[in-house]
């Protein structure tokens, strides 16, 4: 017999190229007049742009989004908008400006609104995380849930190749997890098998040709259907990692998600052989974890933690840092699992 319990997040989201120009009509429904615009420091004509978009509505900008949002970087741009007297943020770019909104969103206690330029999919989950004293902190509230979430694939066409690639498998990821884990109900497992399909299917026709937009929302649409998936679901030991990592070790947020997935996927796959076949079959490949790191390679991505900056005697902190704590996972967690873990990321080869 079939059981479960679900819960689902109060998601508000318009999908659609050409979408962008909807947004001050939708801010002024949701009742705001006084948006402070986020983007990095890359994406800041994206946040002039939008900012022109808005005209009145829009009160300033802070363009000093960082990866894993330093607590330093969501101070300034809470100060900022005191001072701005801002009643919302509207978010443009990946991760680390979806982030920063969602830090704001804590405090000074702004809603935020998203408009994501990357296949980040944090967008959809209620997780918030910062970084301060060499450690990432990361919780769930939902208090940082956009209030509106607009996917918009022309705002993609202009992603680097060497950015969508990982971005895209950091997507991969939050579904995978959910996919794999025995605590995920039936309805948000099978979101993220439809997400991991999108992905897959999407991410080799962007790599050959950058500028299929069907593509680039195939790839979208995947994003968002595994950012609700793991905002609705679970994580795991996958996670644990990445935070670790990043937070610990200052490592790019999707690359590492890109690297340690085949691995983290083949540590749990004797607990549940029966999922890994589902994962398998999304994907199109005979194994999971092997299926994902094809996936990888083929888009000529990283597999090595040595390329992003990881040495060998690196391993025995992060797994110290990474078992502080239990972390539920379909394979139980050792200190010595993870650090074989470890190895097999550090050498890169096909799990």
């Amino acid at each position: 017999m079939r059981q479960f319990e679900l819960s689902l997040l109060p998601w508000n989201v318009v999908f659609g190229a050409g979408s962008l120009s909807s947004l001050p009509a939708r801010m002024d429904a949701l009742g705001f007049s006084r948006a402070l615009v986020l983007s990095t420091p890359q994406q800041s004509d994206s946040a002039e742009r939008v900012a022109e978009l808005l005209g009145p509505r829009a009160c300033g900008t802070f363009t000093a989004a960082r990866m894993h949002v330093p607590a330093t970087t969501a101070a300034a741009a809470s100060a900022r908008a005191r001072e701005l007297g801002s009643d919302c943020s509207v978010s443009i770019g990946g991760g680390s400006t979806t982030g920063l909104g969602k830090a704001l969103a804590l405090d000074p206690g702004i809603p935020l609104i998203a408009i994501p330029t990357t296949y980040a999919g944090s967008e959809m989950t209620n997780i918030w995380g910062m970084t301060e004293d060499g450690r990432k902190r990361t919780g769930r509230d939902s208090k940082v849930l956009p209030v509106l979430t607009l996917y918009d694939a022309e705002l993609t066409l202009g992603l680097p190749l060497s950015v969508a690639g990982p971005s895209a498998m950091n997507a991969l990821a939050q579904a995978t997890i959910n996919a794999k884990d025995t605590r995920t109900n039936p309805v948000l497992m099978n979101l993220a098998l439809e997400a991991i399909g999108a992905i897959a299917d999407g991410l080799p026709r962007i790599m050959c040709n950058p500028d299929d937009i069907e593509a680039r929302e195939q790839v979208l649409y995947g994003a968002s259907l595994a950012g609700a998936a793991l905002g609705a679901g679970v994580t795991s030991l996958h996670h644990r990692l990445c935070h670790t990592l990043g937070g610990s070790f200052a490592t790019p947020h999707a690359e590492t998600h890109t690297i340690l997935l085949p691995y983290s996927v083949a540590y749990a796959a004797p607990a549940v052989p029966h999922l890994m076949k589902n994962i398998a079959a999304a994907l199109g490949s005979a194994e999971a974890a092997g299926g994902i790191y094809d996936l990888a390679t083929s888009a000529g991505l990283k597999t090595s933690l040595a390329d992003i900056g990881i040495t060998a005697d690196d391993l025995e902190r992060i797994a110290d840092i990474a078992t502080e704590t239990d972390v539920p996972n379909p394979q139980p967690v050792s200190r010595a699992g993870v650090v074989g873990l470890l190895e097999q990321a550090l050498a890169g080869k096909r799990p």
